[in-house]
C-alpha cells in the first residue's frame, strides 16, 4: 500500500531580541521544535536561524505555511502584524505570544481549532512561564465542542454554530445530538440523543423545526441534509472513494464524477477520508491531481489484495483481462475503509469508475443501518 499527501505540521518561532533568541533556542531544542526566525542582526551567520529584515514583510509569505507560530515579543506588535492575515478559525494557524523575559505565554489566536491553547500550555512548561488562556470554556473548565470535534477528527462544516453549542455548554443547557457512531454523545454534558428518522420528522414539522431553531443541536453524520443554520454539523471521516480510470483521464472528469455521485446519494463530501485505487495507477497524473485538488490522501493496493476482497457487486471480465483484478473501484473502496461496507456500488463515466464504502465505526445502540441514506 502507498499513501501520499500526508499533512505536515510545522511550527515557526519568531524572535527580535537577544533574550528572545535564547528563549527560541530552548523551544526549538524541545519536542516542540520548529524553525527559528530572527532579525538579521541577531543571526550571526548561524545556519540554525532564518534571518529577516522586517517582520511585516516576511510574515505574509509564511503565516499560513505553518500550523503554529510563537512570537517572542510584545502582544501589540503581533496583533498589528497578523491582523491583515487572519481569515477564519478553520484556517488560521495557532498564534502564541511570549514576552521577552519568558514570564508569560499567551494564547492569542486559534485557541481551540488551531491548537494555540495547547501550544501555550506546552511552551509555558518548557520555558517555565505562566500560561495565559482566555477562552470561556477553558476558564470555566467545561468541554469545548470544537476541541472535542478535533480530538475525534470530525470536520466542522459550519463553524458559525460553534458559539451556540459552547454557550449551551457554559450554561449547562440541553444539547440534542445526532451521533449514530458514538463519537461525542457521551462526552457532552446534558446531551439528548436523537436519531436520523426523528430529526427528519422534526425538520418536516414547522413547530418542531422552530424548536430546533431555538436550542442547541449537534449533527454528526455523513448524510447531506438541509439543516437549520444553528445546528452544528460535524462530519466524521467515514467515507472512502475507490476509483478506477482509463490512462490519461483528466482530473476534472474524476472530480466532477465524484461530486455528482456524492450529491445523488445524499452524502457529504466533507466526510470523504481518502481516495483509493490499484497500484498500477500510482503514476496516473489525473488521479494524483484530483487527490491534490481535494486535499485528500491517495491510497493504492496491489492486485493480490484487491482480489481477496469479498462483497464485490460488479465484477468485470474486461477489467480482469487488462488489469488482473475483477473490480478496482469497489475493492479499493472496501479495503481503504478497513473492510467497510460498500454503500455505493460502481458508478461509471466513459473514463472513470467510482464506488463508495463506509468505515464501520464502533457505534452506540442507536446506530442506524449502514445502507444508503
Amino acid at each position: 500500500m502507498v499513501m501520499a499527501l500526508s499533512k505536515q505540521h510545522k511550527l515557526a518561532i519568531w524572535a527580535i531580541t537577544p533574550h528572545g533568541v535564547a528563549l527560541a533556542d530552548r523551544l526549538a531544542d524541545s519536542p516542540v521544535g520548529g524553525d527559528i526566525y530572527v532579525r538579521h542582526n541577531l543571526a550571526d551567520g548561524q545556519s540554525a536561524y532564518i534571518s529577516f529584515d522586517r517582520l511585516s514583510t516576511i510574515l505574509p509569505q509564511k503565516f499560513h505555511q505553518y500550523s503554529g507560530h510563537i512570537f517572542i515579543m510584545s502582544a501589540g506588535i503581533v496583533v498589528r502584524v497578523i491582523a491583515p492575515l487572519i481569515q477564519d478559525k478553520t484556517k488560521d494557524p495557532a498564534v502564541v505570544v511570549v514576552d521577552d523575559l519568558g514570564k508569560n505565554a499567551i494564547s492569542l489566536l486559534a485557541g481551540h481549532m488551531g491548537g494555540a491553547n495547547e501550544l501555550t500550555r506546552i511552551a509555558a512548561r518548557i520555558i517555565e512561564a505562566h500560561p495565559v488562556i482566555t477562552t470561556a470554556t477553558d476558564v470555566h473548565e467545561v468541554p469545548a465542542i470544537d476541541v472535542l470535534a478535533m480530538q475525534k477528527d470530525l470536520a466542522i462544516e459550519n463553524p458559525g454554530a460553534i458559539k451556540i453549542v459552547n454557550m449551551a455548554l457554559l450554561k449547562g443547557e440541553r444539547i440534542r445530538v445526532h451521533d449514530p457512531y458514538g463519537f461525542l454523545a457521551k462526552s457532552l454534558p446534558n446531551a439528548e440523543t436523537i436519531d436520523l428518522h426523528s430529526l427528519k420528522q422534526n425538520i418536516n414539522s414547522e413547530l418542531q423545526y422552530d424548536e430546533i431553531n431555538n436550542e442547541s443541536c449537534v449533527f454528526i453524520d455523513d448524510a447531506a441534509l438541509e439543516l437549520p443554520s444553528r445546528v452544528l454539523v460535524l462530519r466524521p471521516p467515514s467515507l472512502v472513494a475507490g476509483i478506477g480510470c482509463n490512462r490519461g483521464t483528466d482530473s476534472q472528469e474524476i472530480r466532477s464524477h465524484l461530486i455528482r455521485v456524492f450529491k445523488f446519494h445524499g452524502l457529504a463530501s466533507t466526510s470523504l477520508k481518502c481516495l483509493a485505487s490499484i497500484d498500477v495507477k500510482k503514476d496516473e497524473a489525473g488521479l494524483i491531481a484530483a487527490a491534490e485538488g481535494l486535499r485528500l490522501p491517495l491510497v493504492f493496493f496491489n492486485r493480490e489484495a484487491l482480489n481477496q476482497v469479498k462483497g464485490i457487486k460488479n465484477p468485470s471480465p474486461v477489467v480482469e483481462k487488462h488489469v488482473g483484478v475483477k473490480n478496482v473501484c469497489e475493492a479499493a473502496a472496501i479495503l481503504a475503509a478497513r473492510n467497510g461496507t460498500l454503500i455505493v456500488p460502481k458508478q461509471t463515466t466513459p473514463n472513470v469508475t467510482l464506488a463508495i464504502a463506509r468505515i464501520n465505526f464502533s457505534s452506540s445502540a442507536s446506530a442506524r443501518a449502514t445502507g444508503n441514506i
